[in-house]
Order: C-alpha cells, then structure tokens, then sequence
C-alpha cells in the first residue's frame, strides 16, 4: 500500500503566553489569520482551522501542509502570535493511504471582521 505524507502543525497557546490588553489581542489575531491566508495564497498551508469544544483550551488549531517539515518550522516561525509568544507551533509527519485525503482550493478569512462577515 502506497501513503501519502502530510506536514501538520499543531498551534497551541503556552501556559506562559503573555497577557494581552483585547485591543492588542485582536490586532495579533487579524495578523495571524493574515500570514495564514498568505501561506494559503502561496500553496504551502492546505487547510487550517482553530479547534472548539475540545477538552484541552490550549490547543488552538491546526493546520495540514504541502511543503517538508523544517519549511513548515520556517513559516510558522514567522507567524505573528507564534513570534509574540502567544502560540507554540508543533510540527509532524501526518501519513494517511494515498489519496485518502483531498484538499481543494478554499479561501481563508485574512481578518476576524471576514470571519464575522461570514462570506
């Protein structure tokens, strides 16, 4: 059996993240859904969500790449709340049957108002 192997990153907020006043919080998070539209727009990021009704807050979201896992490492390290210390980006090899999976070509909110918007 053949497999295909996808990079995922799991973002998850540390016990330590600083506090942010909201308007400086909501700043980062329209900056961090912007990189990631980015990295959409550029093929790297195949999809990518936060989480809800889970069981462990600290876990935010993830996110499914086409690109290895050291460049996956770059450009999350790139990302505005993962640089402010607000997320920690864990990176890994995700191998599923080949074609198992299929991503199609969606667009992402670059800001908390486009999620809002709901379009």
């Amino acid at each position: 059996m053949r497999f295909d192997q996808h990079t995922m990153v799991l973002l998850v907020r540390p016990g330590d993240a600083p506090d942010l006043p909201r308007d400086a919080a909501d700043l980062l998070e329209d900056a961090h859904l912007a990189h990631q539209a980015g990295l959409v727009e550029q093929g790297a990021v195949l999809a990518a969500g936060p989480f809800v009704d889970h069981d462990n807050e600290q876990i935010r979201g993830i996110a499914v790449l086409s690109v290895d896992p050291e460049m996956a490492r770059e450009l999350y390290h790139n990302d505005p709340a993962v640089r402010s210390g607000q997320l920690i980006a864990h990176v890994f090899s995700w191998m599923v049957p080949e074609g198992n999976v299929r991503f199609e070509n969606v667009p992402v909110p670059r800001s908390m108002l486009e999620v809002a918007a709901g379009d």
